[in-house]
C-alpha cells in the first residue's frame, strides 16, 4: 500500500505541488460529484437524435473517464474532460433535430473536428491561442465562469430564469430543496473560514442525507450491469462531410469546443495557481487529450467533450495535480455499474457547491485596472456574456472582438496581438455566416 501511495506521489508530484495524496483524492470526488449530471443529461439529450440511451449513457462515461485519464497522466492537472454542456445541445437540437441531419454524420463531424484540433494542437496553434489570450480577459473569464457557474447553480436551486417581465425571480423560498441549498452553502462556508478540509463534498452529501431523511428523492438501488455498447459504436457516416453544412458544422464543432475548454483551462488554471507569466505550462498536453476524448467521442457515439468548469471545485477542494483528474477517470468507470447509486444523489446537492466555487473565482476581479477603461469594457462583456448567453464560448468571442474594437478606436492597435486578431476575425466569420 505504502509502495502505491509512494508511486502516485512521485508520478504526479503531489508532494512537490505542495498537496497530498488524501487532498487530490478528495478533489477528484468533489469534482466529480459537481460534473456527474452529464450522465444521466447527455443520453437523454442525445436520445432525441434517434441515438440509444443506453448506448450514449455508456459512450460518455467511457469518454469521459478516457479524457480525464489522459489530462491527468499527459498533462499532469486537475481538470476534467467529458462530454461538454452546450455542444451537445449543438449536436442534438440544431444539427439533428434542427437541420435534420443523421446521428451518424453529426458523430462523423465530431471525429473530424477532433483531428482537425489535435492537428491545429501539434502546429501549437492552439498554444498560442490560449496563450495568447490578454490579462485582463484571463480574469474576466475566470470570472465570468464564476457567474456562468453560479447562474448554473441557482437554477438547480429553483430560481427560474427564462422570459418575460422578469428574467429571473427568487422561486420559491419555502419549498424545503431551498432551504436544503442553503444549509449546504452555509456549511461550506463555516468549513472555509475555520479552514477545515473536505467543505465542498461534506456539503453535497450533507444535503443528499438530508433529502433522503425528508424523502425528498427515491432510492435507486446500489448496482447495475451497463447497457449493451453496440448500437452507435463505430456507426459514422463521412458522404456528406464535403458539403458546405457540413464544413460548416465541423467548424463550428471546433470553434466551440476549442473555446469552452480554453475558458475553461484558463479560469481553472488560475484559480489553481498553475499559470506562469500569464501562460498555462505542458499545454501540449493538455490539447491532446482533449483533441484524443472527441475523436474517441465520435468513435464510440456521443457529442464533443470540452475541459470542465466544474473541476474548480476539485482545486477549490485542494486538487493541484493529475491524480485528481485519475481519480475522476476512476470514478466513470465505476459509473457504468454504480449508476443507480448516483441516482440517489439530488441534482441540486451539487448547488452549494457551484455558488461557492463561483464566488471564489469572482475574487479574482481585484487584480483588473478598473481605471483603464480600454481594458475592463472588453472584460466586462466577457463577464456578463457568459452566463446571459449560457456559453462560455460566446463571452470569449464577446471579449475578443471589442478587445479588437476598443484598441483600434483608441489608438492602442500594437496592444493587439496576432493571435487575437485571427481569432478575433474568425468569431466574426463565424457569427456572419452561421449565426449566434
Amino acid at each position: 500500500m505504502r509502495s502505491a501511495l509512494a508511486f502516485l506521489d512521485g508520478f504526479f508530484r503531489v508532494t512537490e505541488s505542495g498537496s497530498s495524496i488524501r487532498a487530490e483524492i478528495l478533489a477528484g470526488a468533489t469534482t466529480f460529484l459537481t460534473m456527474c449530471y452529464i450522465i444521466a443529461f447527455n443520453p437523454v439529450l442525445l436520445a432525441k437524435t434517434g441515438m440509444d440511451a443506453g448506448t450514449v449513457f455508456v459512450a460518455t462515461c467511457l469518454v469521459a473517464a478516457l479524457g480525464s485519464l489522459l489530462m491527468g497522466i499527459i498533462a499532469n492537472y486537475p481538470i476534467a474532460l467529458a462530454p461538454g454542456m452546450g455542444v451537445n445541445t449543438y449536436f442534438a437540437l440544431v444539427l439533428c433535430v434542427g437541420m435534420g441531419t443523421d446521428w451518424r454524420v453529426a458523430l462523423a463531424a465530431t471525429c473530424v473536428s477532433g483531428c482537425l484540433l489535435l492537428l491545429l494542437g501539434l502546429l501549437k496553434i492552439r498554444d498560442n491561442i490560449i496563450n495568447g489570450v490578454p490579462f485582463s480577459l484571463q480574469i474576466a473569464i475566470c470570472a465570468g465562469i464564476g457567474l456562468f457557474l453560479a447562474r448554473i447553480a441557482l437554477k438547480n436551486a429553483g430560481v427560474p430564469f427564462g422570459g418575460g417581465e422578469a428574467a429571473a425571480s427568487l422561486g420559491d423560498l419555502r419549498s424545503p430543496e431551498s432551504w436544503l441549498v442553503i444549509c449546504g452553502f452555509v456549511l461550506i462556508l463555516v468549513m472555509h473560514i475555520f479552514r477545515i478540509s473536505g467543505a465542498i463534498i461534506s456539503s453535497i452529501l450533507l444535503v443528499t442525507l438530508l433529502a433522503s431523511a425528508l424523502g425528498l428523492n427515491k432510492f435507486h438501488g446500489v448496482a447495475a450491469m451497463p447497457p449493451a455498447f453496440s448500437p452507435v459504436f463505430m456507426e459514422l457516416n463521412f458522404s456528406r462531410l464535403l458539403s458546405v453544412d457540413m464544413i460548416g458544422v465541423v467548424f463550428v464543432f471546433c470553434l466551440i469546443t476549442l473555446f469552452d475548454s480554453a475558458g475553461a483551462l484558463v479560469g481553472v488554471a488560475n484559480r489553481a495557481g498553475l499559470l506562469k507569466d500569464g501562460k498555462l505550462p505542458r499545454l501540449k498536453g493538455v490539447l491532446l487529450a482533449n483533441s484524443t476524448a472527441i475523436v474517441a467521442g465520435g468513435a464510440l457515439g456521443t457529442s464533443p467533450s470540452v475541459a470542465y468548469v466544474e473541476s474548480a471545485a476539485g482545486v477549490s477542494a485542494g486538487g493541484r495535480t493529475g491524480l485528481t483528474a485519475f481519480v475522476v477517470a476512476c470514478l466513470f468507470v465505476a459509473s457504468l455499474f454504480f449508476f443507480p447509486l448516483l441516482q440517489h444523489i439530488p441534482h441540486y446537492a451539487a448547488t452549494p457547491a457551484l455558488l461557492y466555487v463561483a464566488m471564489l473565482m469572482m475574487q479574482e476581479l481585484g487584480k483588473i485596472d478598473w481605471q483603464d477603461i480600454a481594458e475592463t469594457a472588453p472584460a466586462c462583456l466577457t463577464i456578463v456574456c457568459m452566463p446571459f448567453t449560457h456559453s462560455i464560448a460566446n463571452g470569449i468571442a464577446a471579449g475578443f472582438i471589442s478587445f479588437v474594437v476598443v484598441k483600434c478606436l483608441t489608438g492602442s492597435v500594437r496592444q493587439i496581438s496576432g493571435v487575437v486578431w485571427v481569432v478575433s476575425a474568425l468569431w466574426v466569420f463565424k457569427f456572419v455566416y452561421w449565426g449566434l
